[in-house]
């Protein structure tokens, strides 16, 4: 069997095993979709039309076309959560020590619990979605091309957090740690522009909001499904998920590559 063979076998088992594990322990998976889906409850219904009426007006409807990229970029990170916890639960009860020992691609591991969570991530937006889009939220003035390019952003958004999730998981002592050292990922879009603009902040705090991940990938979204103006977010956000990619990638391979203690 080719190196290429073995890789593609292997990560595909390793795949259904990580799928195994999330469908036979549903209850952190629901938990972390919980999140969003309380939030957009939350926004949409009790400080909707208070909220519209300080962007300018326009309503519930308009406040729920805000924020709903904003949930859905928030979904991806509360989902990869789980991702760093299930990978420090595998380096710390020994089955990696295992898996070293067996006869199988170093990196089907990582590439498994990877696909997983992209796979996860996926499933968690479109579940969101459909809640949105059940309380109204409407994208009529996107076209087929650009729910094209809206789907490829989130997908690739899932990806870059996914290898920054595993590289958490695998320097954490126990769940927990993992569990705390991925907060980051659910905090970040809270001080983005997923709620409000980012001219409406106070002006010590927009260089916060404006000068991380989160706000050009929801600026970018936003435009995608509502047909606004995206300018130079959507050219920021590909820059951002790449070099999260690489850097999340390079980290955990490394990682994965020392000589257990």
């Amino acid at each position: 069997m080719s190196a290429l063979s073995l890789a593609v076998r292997d990560s595909s088992t390793m795949l259904r095993r990580n799928l195994l594990h999330a469908r036979r322990y549903p209850s952190m998976t629901l938990n972390l979709l919980l999140t969003p889906i309380v939030l957009l409850l939350l926004f949409v219904y009790v400080f909707g039309d208070v909220m519209s009426a300080g962007m300018g007006g326009g309503g519930r409807s308009a406040y729920i076309a805000y924020i709903v990229p904003g949930i859905l970029l928030m979904t991806i990170g509360g989902t990869v959560v789980g991702t760093a916890v299930s990978v420090s639960n595998d380096m710390t009860e020994g089955i990696i020590a295992r898996f070293r020992t067996m006869a199988i691609h170093r990196g089907s591991v990582l590439i498994g619990h990877v696909i997983g969570s992209v796979l996860q991530s996926v499933a968690s937006v479109v579940l969101v979605g459909a809640v949105a889009a059940a309380i109204g939220f409407r994208s009529s003035n996107a076209t087929a091309l650009e729910w094209l390019a809206a789907f490829g952003l989130l997908a690739l958004v899932a990806l870059a957090l996914t290898w920054i999730s595993v590289g958490m998981g695998m320097v954490s002592p126990n769940a927990e740690a993992a569990s705390n050292n991925a907060l980051p990922l659910i905090v970040l879009p809270l001080i983005s522009s997923a709620f409000v603009p980012i001219d409406a902040m106070p002006g010590w705090f927009q260089p916060i909001a404006e000068y991380q991940p989160f706000t050009p990938a929801i600026e970018t979204l936003r435009g995608l499904l509502l047909g606004t103006e995206i300018g130079h977010n959507g050219w920021l956000a590909v820059a951002w998920c790449l070099a999260l990619t690489v850097l999340g990638y390079r980290w955990s391979k490394a990682v994965f590559n020392r000589d257990p203690k």
